[in-house]
């Protein structure tokens, strides 16, 4: 898999990258995608309601399973697990659609944007302008971009064509490099991924170091490695907006997950 995670990453990306060249759609059927996304409902605003309110924002994921962690969840509906998040005061949600590894589908988005009335971000491996069109039809208000798989130019034209049809970009850095990259391609929402992709560790000292580069005005989002509200409260003090949390809740069951989403949205700015 290569130099660990990120060996991963680089190689998925790649994967999905010949894939999308297949099966991407093209001519007519690319148009028709774009008129669903424009036509869509507005699902709000993911940076609106990660920047505002009086605690740390929370966004928590549903994802069915990963290539570290293995099977997260056994069959469990995503909108019963989203509408757990939305009770226990999440801000926003985020589901993962990549299919492979991660057992995931447009489906699980769809079904979770249409019933749960708080902002759902896409994640995936998002190469190409069609999946911001897939993930604005099926209800997104927001979707992943990694920045260390794409060209400044590419996440450029990423973010650009993402705000013509109302969708959000959550753009994920690792490095000052990386964030470097992010805030000359347009990026306005920032994760920070707080995890080593070369030594598989996680170090919310990442957080801490970069938070404070980012320009006033923008929104940052801690990722990875968040377990409980002193978590929250450390990548606060650093300059964190929000969190994004998947599988420290995923790992639990229903009532023990609950309790977590109550604590860690329940931080005070």
């Amino acid at each position: 898999m290569g130099a660990g995670l990120m060996g991963y990453v680089e190689e998925k990306a790649g994967e999905v990258r010949l894939r999308r060249a297949r099966e991407a759609p093209r001519g007519g059927e690319f148009e028709r995608l774009r008129q669903r996304a424009l036509n869509r409902k507005s699902a709000g605003s993911m940076k609106r309601a990660l920047s505002g309110g009086p605690h740390v924002a929370l966004v928590a994921e549903f994802k069915r399973r990963s290539p570290s962690a293995g099977r997260l969840l056994d069959g469990e509906n995503p909108v019963e697990v989203a509408r757990l998040y939305e009770r226990g005061g999440a801000a926003g949600l985020s589901v993962l659609t990549e299919d492979i590894d991660f057992g995931g589908g447009l489906g699980d988005l769809q079904a979770v944007a249409s019933t749960v009335p708080i902002p759902a971000l896409r994640k995936d491996f998002i190469i190409d302008v069609a999946a911001l069109y897939e993930a604005r039809a099926a209800g997104a208000a927001a979707a992943l971009i990694i920045i260390r798989i794409l060209s400044r130019h590419e996440a450029a034209t990423l973010i650009e064509r993402a705000r013509e049809i109302g969708l959000e970009c959550l753009v994920e850095v690792h490095d000052e490099a990386e964030l470097d990259a992010a805030l000359d391609a347009g990026a306005t929402l920032i994760g920070i991924n707080n995890r080593d992709l070369r030594k598989l560790t996680i170090d919310l000292g990442v957080t801490d170091r970069l938070a404070p580069r980012v320009p006033d005005g923008m929104t940052v989002v801690s990722e990875s490695g968040i377990q409980n509200a002193d978590d929250v409260r450390r990548v606060r003090d650093a300059g964190a907006h929000a969190t994004l949390v998947g599988e420290s809740l995923l790992r639990l069951r229903s009532e023990a997950r609950a309790g977590l989403v109550a604590d860690l949205s329940g931080v005070e700015r």
